[in-house]
């Protein structure tokens, strides 16, 4: 073997490893979310009840709107990446679901920026960090408007709180949310903050990409909101037809409030999808109670929806990581993918 041989074969066996890691820790996931649920049988024996009870039109369309869940999110990150690279729509798609195989054994999703830099240039890699934290801000701001107005009525349905607290609840939403819209679009005011940061010399690369946030302009970051708001209602449906497969009669008005509580509640607790799932059933428990005492039946639902929208998906990115060459892609070698 020739001296120039020795890095190549030695970025081939990098390049395998990191393959055979990321198919290692999807698996752990696979088998240890839902192959070793201590429930497993039960949500299976839920399924298969309504299944034979002649509920699977519902299935079937929350199961069609999978695609259309994510194509969302990809147009929404191709309007912010649009602003450096162009990304073609199925390019961009490819990014989408290799984040979310990278999500699933990461805290708070982080992997998911790695997933999508994978597509675009490496020298846009940062860039493509920082667009998808301004596509995770714009959801975010999405998820919480809904999320407190969802809060308003459930909770006056269902808790008896007090109508000063209610109006505190108020209070504080309209207050958060109308800060958080003026830090949306102007956005470009964390740059002199960033760089005051002790730590930002060793962040040196992202510091000189943040400037790219000066070129967002208000016609953008208002697209960008409107396909978080369209994704959103989309997934949020998606949970809704779930709920009617499983026989949980739910008024559309108040089912959607009480989505939008749950994922709500889900956003004040920053863990990964795959720790969070047990989390998540609590939630679920603890709002669709009021609706239904069959608690197979919510677990099921809630499980149901992690499948359609993470699970599924993220072994479709599995094999995207597997047919791409991620050294070259991280900047870090040559070749072709």
């Amino acid at each position: 073997m020739t001296t120039k041989d020795k890095p190549r074969t030695g970025r081939k066996i990098l390049e395998i490893g990191i393959k055979v890691l990321v198919v290692v820790l999807l698996g752990f996931v696979l088998y240890n979310q839902v192959f070793a649920r201590e429930d497993i049988a039960e949500l299976r024996s839920a399924f298969l009840n309504h299944f034979r009870r002649g509920n699977l039109h519902w299935l079937i369309i929350a199961i069609l709107l999978m695609p259309l869940n994510w194509a969302f999110e990809t147009l929404k990150w191709n309007t912010l990446v649009r602003n450096f690279e162009e990304l073609s729509f199925f390019r961009a798609y490819r990014g989408i679901l290799s984040g979310i195989t990278f999500s699933l054994f990461t805290p708070n999703r982080v992997g998911e920026y790695g997933g999508r830099i994978l597509i675009v240039k490496p020298e846009n890699n940062w860039k493509g960090v920082i667009a998808t934290l301004v596509g995770s801000f714009c959801q975010m701001l999405v998820l919480l408007s809904t999320g407190f107005i969802g809060l308003l009525f459930f909770a006056g349905k269902f808790l008896n709180l007090d109508p000063l607290v209610l109006q505190g609840i108020m209070f504080l939403g309209i207050l958060l949310i109308g800060i958080l819209l003026f830090c949306f679009y102007n956005i470009d005011l964390i740059i002199p903050i960033v760089k005051r940061l002790p730590f930002v010399h060793r962040l040196k690369r992202f510091v000189k990409h943040i400037v790219m946030l000066r070129n967002y302009t208000s016609r953008e970051l208002t697209t960008a909101l409107l396909y978080g708001g369209l994704r959103y209602l989309t997934y949020s449906f998606q949970y809704y037809l779930i709920l009617q497969f499983f026989g949980i009669e739910v008024p559309l008005l108040m089912g959607f409030a009480s989505i939008a509580t749950i994922f709500l509640l889900q956003t004040s607790i920053p863990l990964p999808p795959v720790i969070g799932l047990l989390t998540r059933g609590q939630i679920a428990l603890f709002v669709w109670q009021h609706y239904t005492d069959q608690q197979s039946d919510i677990l099921a639902a809630t499980f149901g929806l992690f499948l359609l929208n993470l699970i599924i998906p993220a072994i479709l990115g599995l094999f995207i990581i597997i047919s791409t060459n991620v050294l070259q892609s991280l900047g870090m070698g040559n070749g072709g993918e």
